[in-house]
């Protein structure tokens, strides 16, 4: 594990275990979940504290898309999940590329070259991550090159894992969300009223796992301000009832994507040539706590 510092701030990084972040702490004080000890020992990206997502985000539905005209099947790569989930960045080793005190440049090269390969993903690519810590805080760079001999689809996001304490509300504008069928989208609908983020919605108002479109790039949390390339043009947002962690996911297409008709250019995954690349940086930005309203956010 590579320790990451600057000024107050602390980032750990697993490359390891899917180029995931352990933790980071400013002045001590812990911004993202803490991971169990557990989860750091067995390095289970899942349980830490935000990990990469590509070639897609969230779900594949039911393991099996079509692309260009041929039909492609997916192994399972969460237990006994239906579907195929977060890609497959999170649950392999990153090469350090370079390193310095605050920041850390990280690569994955993707070959379907045998089966087992090629049921994970079996278009090839070449990934870099990147960690910097800066004044205002972290940023994450993630950039995915297409090393297929044809056209293939390419998604990417950052899973983060916020702590949730009482009275946290997120705040953000969109102006479209996906509902929901067996935890995949059905329906694109205007965001309803009681879903609406942007004076800022209570983390522990009713449970969502949705995603949200036409989002304008920027939420803001009780203690952190997200800012997002507008390659990320969706936003997932995961609340689940009775947890101690929230998840606010920029994403650069919705769940399930690739076997949806008709997406505009902002849902759909990207169609690459051989040889282009897909890329963005999100930025992080922690607030002073004393100096928010946990209840009271609005999104600028």
């Amino acid at each position: 594990m590579l320790r990451l510092t600057r000024g107050a701030d602390s980032v750990v990084v697993a490359p390891a275990h899917g180029g995931a972040i352990v933790g980071w702490t400013r002045n001590g004080r812990h911004l993202l979940r803490r991971p169990s000890p557990e989860a750091v020992l067995h390095g289970h990206p899942g349980a830490m504290g935000c990990f990469p997502m590509l070639p897609y985000c969230n779900r594949i539905a039911h393991r099996r898309f079509v692309w260009d005209g041929r039909a492609y099947e997916l192994a399972a790569n969460f237990g006994d999940h239906p579907h195929a989930i977060h890609g497959i960045g999170w649950q392999r080793p990153w090469v350090v590329e370079s390193a310095a005190s605050d920041c850390v440049s990280l690569s994955l090269r993707h070959n379907p070259d045998h089966r087992e390969s090629a049921r994970a993903w079996p278009f090839g690519f070449l990934a870099r991550l990147t960690y910097r810590l800066t004044d205002a805080g972290l940023t994450i760079e993630i950039a995915a090159t297409n090393t297929h001999t044809g056209p293939a689809p390419m998604g990417m996001g950052v899973h983060p894992w916020f702590r949730r304490e009482a009275g946290d509300a997120i705040a953000f504008a969109a102006n479209g969300v996906w509902l929901t069928e067996a935890s995949l989208p059905a329906t694109h609908v205007a965001v309803p009223s009681g879903w609406d983020h942007f004076k800022g919605r209570a983390v522990d108002g009713d449970p969502l796992d949705h995603c949200f479109t036409g989002w304008r790039g920027e939420a803001r949390l009780p203690a952190m301000r997200i800012a997002a390339d507008p390659v990320f043009g969706a936003l997932q947002v995961f609340t689940p009832a009775k947890a101690d962690f929230f998840c606010i996911e920029p994403v650069s297409h919705v769940p399930n994507a690739i076997g949806l008709d008709g997406l505009p250019q902002d849902q759909a995954m990207t169609a690459l040539a051989p040889g282009g690349t897909l890329c963005g940086a999100i930025g992080f930005s922690p607030r002073n706590p004393a100096n928010v309203a946990r209840t009271n956010a609005e999104c600028t």
